[in-house]
């Protein structure tokens, strides 16, 4: 079975040495550990023992999606075997080759039970150290049938990550093989793409993302902040209102922060913006506000914001309201009032490598009247105790602004990314 790619070396040896029962493919994003594996997954799939499943496991179905099914259905990476898989997103099974796929989602404890009483000929693990430690335990159990192999990628994670300490560093005493891809193992890739990525990434995720090493989170998590650089006195003219992120608090401070991307500066660049900030901490004013004052006070915030649409304006109407998603009766409220909010995506690790991202690009400005945010980013630190157990997550205090941005930034990705692509010069 022969792909119209043109793979690299290293491609091409891990899929000739791929013969091992736990075949890892670990590594930088767009390094080309994902095709690799998948190549070697389609080769295995045309020979894999019967008497038992093929299973293609994913932290939710639209990773398994999104990552697995839609590159191996595209004619430029499988050529015309991809006129023989089938696949329906969401679908619980699939058909590759004439064998009958079970899709399986790993996305927490739980997942576990969804293999009991399965016996499995192989299977396809994507993004593998975000799955459960039970569950990987009980997919090798399961792949029981004689000659049965497991074919898995993953980016690096912390260093003591039970993958990384359980399996990949007993390489030599385990039936297990394992390829460490970094960004500048593809070849394919457009220089000045590669250029983008690595000046888009900085701290952790540059360790992870680009140079592929298993480190752990330490330190403040913003370290490419730089007040000089990123925090300004006066907004430009703003071509969208994108959203108002929530961090809802009644003991807590109550954080709005609002998002705006500017029209192109000189050099024809959008950027995005952090705008203005409300907040109320109701220790300090000695008095707790219900739902109702809360939304009626951010309504008139909005309603008052100076200079919205340039000069003698006032107020804005952001296309989002992105509410921390355990404030439910918050957004019962604002439902009621007629705000129209939305449940934020509260992925922590994947929010916060947004605003890192926007950081090092510079592609994100920070108004110096967001006065909350600016207090909170020079302690906003990786739990040295939580990484020490693999765990990569913030300290919880004072991140109220934080967390209010990174539902607003996060949530919203897919409104504001686009627009900051450079425009062409004329």
């Amino acid at each position: 079975m022969t792909a119209p790619v043109s793979l690299s070396a290293k491609q091409a040896r891990s899929i000739a040495e791929a013969t091992a029962r736990i075949n890892i493919w670990s590594g930088a994003v767009r390094s080309g550990k994902t095709i690799a594996s998948l190549l070697r997954w389609l080769m295995y799939v045309a020979t894999a023992p019967r008497g038992g499943s093929l299973v293609v496991v994913g932290k939710t179905n639209d990773t398994v999606a999104r990552n697995v099914f839609e590159p191996l259905m595209d004619p430029a990476l499988t050529g015309p075997v991809s006129r023989r898989i089938f696949y329906n997103r969401g679908a619980p099974t699939a058909n590759v080759l004439g064998r009958r796929i079970e899709i399986v989602s790993a996305n927490d404890i739980r997942a576990e039970s969804r293999l009991r009483g399965m016996t499995c000929a192989g299977a396809y693990v994507d993004e593998a150290t975000l799955i459960p430690e039970t569950f990987w335990d009980q997919l090798l159990a399961r792949c029981s049938v004689p000659g049965s192999m497991i074919f898995c990628t993953t980016n690096p994670d912390a260093p003591n990550h039970w993958l990384r300490q359980r399996f990949i560093l007993r390489q030599g005493e385990l039936n297990l093989k394992f390829w460490h891809f970094v960004l500048d193992d593809n070849p394919s890739l457009d220089p000045a793409y590669v250029n983008n990525l690595k000046a888009e990434y900085s701290g952790l995720w540059y360790r992870r993302y680009i140079l592929g090493e298993w480190c752990m989170a330490e330190g403040m998590i913003f370290d490419s902040f730089d007040p000089d650089r990123h925090v300004v006195d006066h907004l430009p003219l703003m071509e969208r209102w994108i959203s108002v992120g929530v961090d809802y608090g009644t003991v807590n401070p109550f954080a709005a922060i609002l998002v705006g991307v500017s029209t192109p500066d000189a050099d024809r660049q959008r950027r995005v913006y952090l705008a203005g900030e409300w907040r109320y901490d109701s220790r300090q004013e000695r008095r707790q506000l219900t739902d109702a004052e809360y939304s009626a006070r951010l309504g008139r915030w909005l309603d008052t914001f100076p200079g919205s649409y340039g000069p003698g304006t006032s107020g804005v109407a952001p296309e989002w309201i992105v509410v921390d998603p355990s404030a439910a009766s918050f957004i019962t409220q604002l439902h009621r009032d007629g705000l129209l909010p939305t449940m934020g995506d509260n992925s922590v690790l994947d929010g916060i490598r947004t605003v890192a991202n926007l950081l090092a690009a510079d592609h994100l400005r920070i108004h110096r009247s967001c006065q909350g945010w600016l207090s909170e980013v020079g302690s906003y630190s990786w739990d040295d105790k939580k990484a020490a157990i693999g765990d990569d997550v913030p300290i919880k205090l004072d991140d109220h602004s934080m967390d209010a941005a990174r539902y607003g930034l996060h949530t919203t990705q897919a409104a504001w990314a686009p627009l900051l692509e450079p425009l062409p010069a004329y």
